[in-house]
């Protein structure tokens, strides 16, 4: 790999030996080393501070899906009529813990507030002025580190196995189409025709031209962490306590060292970020997470060409480059329960009926990741604090989708400058939480 290397001193960047670094970015996921890599091309000194190995969080086990066609929120009105079963189902798609419940509760109610017109009609727009831009934004990225062969654009499947969800299907396309998403309707043939293991049960689907996947989540941000090192970006197995803001700019207190300053600090952890945000901006944010799981498959590689998702199974199939991934279901349990690795396995169930043949699950690995969700479905990307404090994360489970446009966002609030790929950022601001 040749990564570009980027030399010189960026306007802004201090010389002040006090200062350990122009940016601390707290968060070695796929936005927080996107955001590294994107303020290393400025010339800044940027070190990277998390708990774990770089991508070693959600960012690892992601559906490797650039989710492009998915511009409407996690939830609509019919979220209400499941809450029942959502209890009451340890297995379902969506599912919260009842022991979760109290402290769930004021987020679920923000999110039901959020679905009256005015403000859903806004979370639809806010996701899909970063969606739109974001397949653009990942092939710059990848292209500046030689990484564009992880990208798939192939498109991606929704399908259809009972002749009754027909209409539900045709009334998701009629939406998208208002939301001009590309999207096409392919009937049951023309879909095993791409893909011919598919089964005779699958009656058609929606084909969705303008999306990718990735075939090695890891790998992404593996290639990003080496290309960002060249740059001189540090990355440090540290976690960040607390901090606070002052004249000359933030201090962050670390579990393994003397209290660390920086000139500003990008808050990129995810679900961990709601603690940090508070110390840093005084601003409590309604940030819960979004349980996800998946189930690796090592010994079905070339089973699928494309990511499908099942309308009625409602989960999604992505090839890798290890096996098929199986992923899916949203689990509404917090960050301190154990994981429930049934859910896990429940995936490899789900696939039967799916394929002309049963997946392979030998050798299969569980594993599940903490998606951090707000209740109107849109990110936290903003500068504050007379920029000091730049914020990015809440991507819910478009995190791997939206993380290079988030990071280009990033680097242009951190140079002070209106960003050059969103012209209304106010979609994203933390003062709709304030």
């Amino acid at each position: 790999m040749k990564p570009e290397i980027t030399t010189g001193a960026h306007p802004q960047a201090t010389s002040d030996p006090n200062v350990a670094a122009d940016i601390v970015v707290i968060g070695a996921g796929i936005i927080g080393t996107a955001c590294a890599m994107a303020l290393s091309q400025q010339g800044l000194r940027v070190v990277v501070l998390d708990s774990q190995p770089p991508g070693m969080g959600a960012s690892y086990g992601n559906a490797g899906h650039m989710a492009t066609e998915q511009v409407f929120p996690i939830a609509d009105a019919a979220i209400v009529k499941q809450l029942p079963k959502m209890l009451l189902d340890p297995m379902g798609p969506l599912r919260l813990d009842w022991r979760y419940m109290p402290k769930a509760l004021p987020w679920f109610t923000r999110l039901l507030w959020n679905l009256r017109p005015a403000p859903y009609q806004a979370s639809v727009a806010g996701i899909r002025a970063l969606n739109e831009q974001s397949l653009a934004a990942w092939q710059r990225l990848l292209d500046r580190v030689d990484s564009r062969h992880l990208l798939k654009e192939e498109g991606s499947f929704l399908v259809y196995e009972k002749a009754d969800a027909a209409e539900e299907l045709e009334a998701l396309r009629a939406r998208m189409v208002e939301q001009q998403v590309p999207v096409e309707g392919w009937t049951g043939d023309a879909i095993r025709d791409v893909a011919p293991q598919l089964s005779d049960n699958i009656q058609g689907g929606l084909f969705f031209p303008g999306t990718a996947h990735v075939i090695n989540p890891w790998q992404v941000v593996n290639s990003l962490v080496r290309a960002a090192e060249a740059n001189g970006v540090e990355f440090r197995q540290s976690t960040v306590l607390t901090g606070h803001v002052n004249d000359q700019g933030v201090t962050l207190q670390t579990d393994n060292a003397s209290p660390m300053t920086a000139s500003k600090v990008v808050l990129a952890c995810g679900a961990h970020s709601a603690k940090l945000a508070a110390v840093l901006t005084g601003i409590r944010i309604p940030l819960d997470t979004e349980r996800g799981y998946h189930l690796m498959l090592p010994n079905e590689r070339g089973r699928l060409p494309v990511a499908v998702t099942s309308l009625e199974r409602r989960f999604i199939m992505t090839p890798m480059d290890e096996g098929l991934r199986l992923a899916g279901t949203v689990e509404f349990a917090g960050l301190q329960r154990p994981a429930n690795m049934q859910r896990a396995w429940q995936l490899h169930k789900l696939s039967q009926g799916l394929f002309r043949s049963e997946l392979d699950a030998t050798d299969a690995t569980p594993w599940m990741g903490f998606r951090p969700s707000l209740p109107d479905s849109l990110p936290i990307i903003d500068s504050v604090k007379d920029g000091k404090v730049l914020l990015a994360f809440g991507h819910h489970h478009l995190g791997l989708t939206q993380a290079a446009l988030t990071a280009e966002i990033i680097a242009d609030l951190a140079a002070r400058s209106h960003s050059q790929q969103v012209a209304d950022l106010s979609p994203y601001r933390l003062s709709r939480f304030s």
